[in-house]
């Protein structure tokens, strides 16, 4: 066995060159990869299971007792195989895969700094799909006691009635949320390709190069027309063009300048 940095003969099973200092290759085996963070608590490990907290559990009862068993059921196949941080209850599919931190002394493996997420959220699918059930569900609980004549039953189904639209609120603002994500990044890639272009841009030069479409490519840059950082002209030929002043001065003053 030897160094794999400076060559050095070592015993089998030594953690360190004693010349050089280098961790040895069985040390670097035995380090994992990568680790998982979560981006709300920053806990460094591993998710646990969705129903490993109590409060899971007592929802998965509480929906089951109120619906007969089959809220319960769908409510437990939608989250069966989910992850969540364990400190702070976040879903594990947010969680952020960093490098590990290096043992102390180890020279050349410092951490770099942590890059930004660009998950975008969920879009809230699976609530709004759980939400109709429960309201569809509901629906039939309340018809079921009007013709049966049991207060109890129309009781049950309006309360599974009532959770059933708050989720699907629920779901619906993560939609709204998703998308003004999806937003957001648009209008930033499309402030690099003004950056690029000069602060002019078309809408078909946008369509191109960010691969939309023509009517999304519009979207964007109308949403982005305020009248002053971003603002729309129509030249003699009759072309829609978005100019973006604050990067065409820029342009125009070079590295360095400030504009008088």
């Amino acid at each position: 066995m030897r160094c794999p940095t400076c060559g050095e003969p070592l015993e089998p099973g030594t953690p360190r060159c004693p010349v050089c200092g280098a961790a040895t290759a069985t040390v670097l085996l035995a380090r994992p990869s990568e680790v998982t963070r979560c981006p709300r608590c920053a806990y460094h490990g591993q998710g646990v299971a969705y129903f490993s907290r109590p409060g899971h559990v007592g929802l998965l009862i509480g929906v089951s007792l109120f619906t007969y068993g089959l809220g319960g059921l769908v409510y437990w196949l939608a989250r069966r195989k989910h992850h969540i941080c364990p400190n702070c209850g976040l879903g594990w599919d947010h969680s952020l895969r960093t490098l590990p931190p290096s043992p102390p002394g180890e020279a050349g493996h410092a951490l770099p700094p942590e890059p930004r997420s660009e998950r975008l959220p969920s879009g809230g699918v699976k609530r709004r799909v759980f939400a109709s059930v429960m309201i569809l569900l509901a629906t039939l609980m309340v018809l079921m006691g009007v013709v049966e004549f049991e207060a109890a039953l129309i009781v049950v189904g309006s309360l599974t009635g009532v959770a059933g639209t708050g989720t699907f609120y629920w779901g619906w603002q993560a939609r709204q949320a998703r998308r003004q994500a999806l937003m957001a990044g648009l209008q930033q890639e499309v402030l690099r390709l003004a950056t690029r272009r000069g602060g002019t841009l078309t809408v078909t030069e946008v369509a191109a190069d960010l691969n939309l479409s023509i009517p999304a490519a519009e979207k964007v840059l109308t949403d982005m027309d305020d009248g002053f950082r971003v603002r729309s002209d129509i030249t003699p030929e009759g072309v829609l063009l978005y100019e973006f002043p604050e990067v065409q001065l820029r342009s125009r003053l070079g590295p360095g300048q400030k504009p008088s």
